[in-house]
């Protein structure tokens, strides 16, 4: 998972996704990281700070092909839309 350093991801981060992934995930995040780096590096052009929490909790939701998941974000207004994911990571399920 050395990819996520370069997301400045801390150890911790790290440590606790490897603590409560499932090996099979992990595998596939591994796997697919260019993938999950791209959809993270989207959150983050989009200006969206707290996009680490965001996939330590959905980290399922970045295995999503870039282009849908792009979609997912670009149906709602961009700064209401960062708001409320600083807000609660939550509404994540919502969209």
């Amino acid at each position: 998972m050395k990819f996520l350093t370069k997301l400045d991801f801390t150890e911790d981060q790290i440590n606790y996704l490897n603590e409560n992934a499932s090996g099979v995930m992990l595998d596939s995040i591994h796997k697919s990281r260019k993938l999950v780096a791209s959809n993270l590096n989207f959150l983050i052009e989009l200006g969206v700070k707290n996009y680490r929490d965001i996939f330590l909790e959905y980290y399922d939701l970045f295995l999503l092909d870039n282009s849908n998941f792009v979609e997912i974000f670009n149906k709602y207004d961009r700064e209401d839309l960062v708001d409320k994911l600083e807000k609660n990571v939550a509404i994540i399920e919502y969209l």
